[in-house]
């Protein structure tokens, strides 16, 4: 069903905006949907865009789901410990633990003692480290409110204190949104939205905030909304406007204002005037929205990898090696990628005073 716009629930400033004609391309290339205009297609008929990072948003954009692998990453394993950390409802936590397990994000294992069960994360488990260390870096660097980062990293395969990047397989060299491209992989498409997508409203981001002292709980307060990413990824894609972005998601104009206007506050958008008369604005990332790039492959990679069936939707090219690569998150010093158990932290906070388990640290 197309969803139409009114003017109570249309912005002043997009009213009369005229269908596109082209999309300026942007860092990944955009290229324009071929055929009917996209803000004349509708969401029956076009369906989502078929992306690994979003497949990987619908399982951490889940703020409980997020907390109990954040604090399987501290070695938190029992029900209890889950539970006293996070201050979770008893219901929802083993809601939570049931859907992880189910995805083979955890694995049950018996204790010695038989008495009671432990949660464990498995190798696909794991392998969402390097994703929750890139929203790390990016919550560290633009959200820390002038306060130090909750945690400092140290690789204890080299002994430094590292600032992983996001990096080129083929160069090992940092990548970002300017310097990338991509073509449509084997699994490039569109598949048809879920049910009430559409008119979805923003689950409270502050529930991202429990427990411990987190960026990474920081970033995903910015972008953990499915819509607030799905919007972000478009402009990846060029795309800049309120009836381009309506028209290649299917999402309803009042969901739409309401993302921008966030998205604007916080500051990974800013809006910029295209038209004097009538007055009309596109929506452009700003430096800190273009940083996002990093933490949006490095979902993609692991989405290609767990959830794609070896069909990537997408495949990326670095302009500066000319190769095309699987993003890798690496030491910023030893240039080798960076596997959790590998990892070390100092604290710039008390883990006993929210109840948590301290991490593996450093003195």
């Amino acid at each position: 069903m197309v969803v139409r716009q009114t003017e109570s629930t249309r912005s002043i400033e997009e009213r009369g905006v005229r269908p596109p004609g082209s999309a300026k391309r942007g860092a990944w290339s955009v290229r324009p949907t071929p055929g009917i205009p996209a803000n004349h297609r509708s969401l029956a008929q076009t369906g989502e865009r078929n992306c690994s990072v979003a497949r990987t948003l619908d399982i951490v954009s889940d703020a409980w789901a997020f907390l109990v692998i954040r604090e399987a990453f501290f070695e938190t394993r029992t029900f209890e410990a889950f539970r006293v950390a996070l201050r979770i409802p008893r219901a929802t936590l083993t809601d939570r633990l049931r859907k992880l397990t189910r995805l083979g994000i955890f694995r049950q294992v018996a204790t010695s003692s038989r008495q009671r069960m432990e949660y464990r994360l498995t190798q696909k488990g794991f392998d969402l480290y390097p994703s929750f260390i890139a929203l790390m870096q990016f919550g560290d660097r633009w959200l820390a409110g002038g306060r130090p980062p909750p945690l400092k990293l140290v690789h204890s395969s080299c002994g430094c204190e590292t600032h992983p990047i996001v990096a080129c397989s083929s160069c090992l060299t940092q990548v970002n949104a300017r310097e990338a491209t991509y073509r449509d992989g084997p699994g490039a498409g569109r598949t048809p939205a879920k049910a009430g997508r559409n008119t979805r409203r923003a689950s409270d981001t502050k529930t991202f905030a429990q427990g411990r002292p987190s960026s990474v709980s920081r970033a995903l307060q910015v972008i953990g909304d499915k819509w607030s990413f799905m919007v972000v990824r478009e402009a990846f894609f060029g795309i800049r406007r309120y009836d381009q972005i309506q028209g290649r998601l299917g999402i309803a104009p009042n969901i739409l204002t309401d993302r921008l206007a966030r998205l604007v506050k916080t500051g990974v958008f800013r809006r910029q005037p295209y038209q004097t008369a009538p007055k009309r604005y596109e929506y452009v990332l700003t430096e800190m929205g273009f940083d996002l790039y990093g933490p949006f492959i490095a979902m993609l990679s692991w989405g290609d990898r767990w959830l794609s069936r070896n069909r990537p939707p997408l495949l990326l090219h670095h302009k500066i090696c000319g190769s095309e690569f699987r993003p890798l998150v690496i030491c910023n010093e030893c240039k080798q990628p960076i596997v959790a158990v590998d990892m070390r932290y100092r604290l710039n906070y008390n883990p006993k005073e929210f109840g948590a388990l301290g991490p593996r640290s450093v003195d």
